[in-house]
């Protein structure tokens, strides 16, 4: 049985005449349709968008190509735009205004300066499974293939006006939260309830949905979320990834079907693995965490295919997520689109247009 896919995307909103993010969220929720299910973030610098459940990535490409397209028209209703980027190139986001939710406004009690680099913006992938047990260890075996995905997906070289040097900055500010990035293994369920609860005792949580490692089971879903992904830029490579990430879920599954709950691959080890991947994307070398090689970020992409084919051929999938891969290979991450527009004028403004064509077209 191929399993539902439930996907949601962040935007940023920006001023498209001076490029910088802006705070006006509430007024592109209100000019939206409705025809979509589309949300306000922790920050009035965002939105989310969030797809119904399918099994097909072709619905799901149509899905999100006709939410980016409302909610980009919604925004130039008002006189701004929208752009896939994991963090904002240009603004003033320090200390962002938070959207006016109770639990978003506790965050900053709790979380103080941590709050600074929130506006983030992320692909969040949700894949059915049996139950909770089955989503730890399925994050038991998803973990070792997180950097990957990351080196893949890395959207946010730039922030706030600087070239951070990485290729997905939102990954570090993110890692540094006290319950994110890269997640722990877990021997059960039970264990992993164990770890929340005492977690939760530390004062580090704000409620279970503050629980945001990289992977997790859904707190009110019977369902995986793989969540280590920037935006992309392109719905393709969404859709490239969304496509391995199910593959994954999939293969994982029938490992534990087989009594294996996952390689308890060292913690120090996958976080010097986040980043590297989050440093050089796909333009350096990676860290097959099973071993601890170092390879080129394509060869271990290529890898993580060949681990998930058996599942892509079974869903249907090989062909289009193969010439997809293929194709982000060649063409290089959102991150790397990003640079090359900036080394054209070393100008952070055609940065952000290119963003904005790039985003809807």
């Amino acid at each position: 049985m191929i399993p539902l896919i439930g996907i949601e995307e962040e935007y940023l909103i920006v001023d498209p005449r001076t490029r910088h993010v802006s705070p006006r969220a509430t007024d592109v929720l209100a000019a939206t349709t409705g025809m979509t299910d589309v949300v306000h973030e922790i920050t009035r610098f965002q939105v989310e968008a969030r797809t119904p459940p399918s099994t097909d990535l072709s619905e799901l490409g149509s899905q999100l190509r006709a939410v980016r397209k409302e909610v980009a028209d919604a925004a130039r209703a008002c006189g701004l735009a929208i752009v896939a980027s994991g963090i904002p190139v240009l603004g003033d986001v320090s200390s962002p205004p938070l959207t006016d939710v109770p639990r978003y406004l506790q965050s900053r009690v709790a979380y103080r300066a941590l709050q600074d680099e929130i506006t983030i913006c992320a692909l969040h992938v949700h894949v059915d499974v049996p139950d909770r047990e089955h989503a730890v260890y399925v994050g038991n075996h998803v973990r070792c293939w997180l950097p990957t995905l990351i080196a893949l997906a890395a959207n946010s070289p730039f922030f706030a006006g600087r070239d951070t040097g990485y290729a997905s900055w939102r990954v570090i500010s993110w890692g540094r939260w006290p319950v994110a990035g890269a997640p722990p293994y877990f021997a059960s369920y039970a264990d992993y309830e164990l770890a929340v609860r005492a977690l939760d005792d530390t004062g580090a949580l704000i409620d279970p949905k503050t629980v945001y490692w990289d992977t997790r089971p859904s707190p009110s879903l019977p369902t995986v979320e793989i969540r280590a992904a920037d935006v992309p830029l392109d719905v393709s490579d969404s859709l490239t990834l969304i496509g391995l990430v199910r593959a994954l879920v999939v293969t994982s599954l029938e490992a534990v079907r087989r009594g294996d709950h996952g390689l308890p691959v060292s913690s120090e080890v996958l976080r010097a693995a986040y980043w590297r991947a989050a440093r050089d994307g796909l333009a350096g070398e990676g860290v097959d965490v099973r071993d601890g090689t170092r390879l080129p970020a394509n060869v271990l992409a290529w890898r993580l295919l060949e681990h998930v084919r058996p599942a892509l051929a079974e869903a249907g999938d090989l062909a289009f997520v193969q010439e997809g891969l293929d194709r982000l290979l060649r063409k290089g991450s959102g991150a790397m689109r990003q640079r090359r527009v900036h080394a054209r004028g070393h100008d952070l403004n055609d940065v952000v247009d290119d963003l904005i064509e790039a985003t809807v077209a």
